[in-house]
């Protein structure tokens, strides 16, 4: 499942590149054949890149609600009450050890 995400995430970045390249391009052509002039040009690609930064992070929030949904339903430990049950052997264990000196 891990491994599955990872996958996505490297799939988006992915396309991230792929997207610039392509915008980059396609600007450079506008620009070359006078559909744009360079200032044009610029804010048209600041504002897809904006764009883009967005629908990203609304991509990552989305899969992270997932994920921790995901997670909710299969009833699995969090690393909080983890660390509780740690704590919890670790006084045990010190408790044991006072015990064990006593007698």
């Amino acid at each position: 499942m891990i491994d599955s995400i990872k996958k996505l995430g490297l799939f988006g970045l992915g396309m991230y590149a792929i997207t610039q390249e392509k915008v980059d391009e396609l600007v450079k052509n506008l620009v070359e054949e006078g559909e744009f002039n360079k200032e044009e040009g610029k804010k048209f690609v600041e504002d897809l890149i904006e764009k883009q930064k967005q629908q990203q992070k609304d991509f990552e929030e989305a899969v992270s609600e997932k994920v921790q949904d995901v997670f909710g339903k299969a009833d699995l430990a969090t690393k909080e009450e983890i660390n509780a049950l740690h704590k919890k052997i670790e006084d045990l264990e010190t408790m044991l050890k006072e015990k064990m000196k006593d007698e």
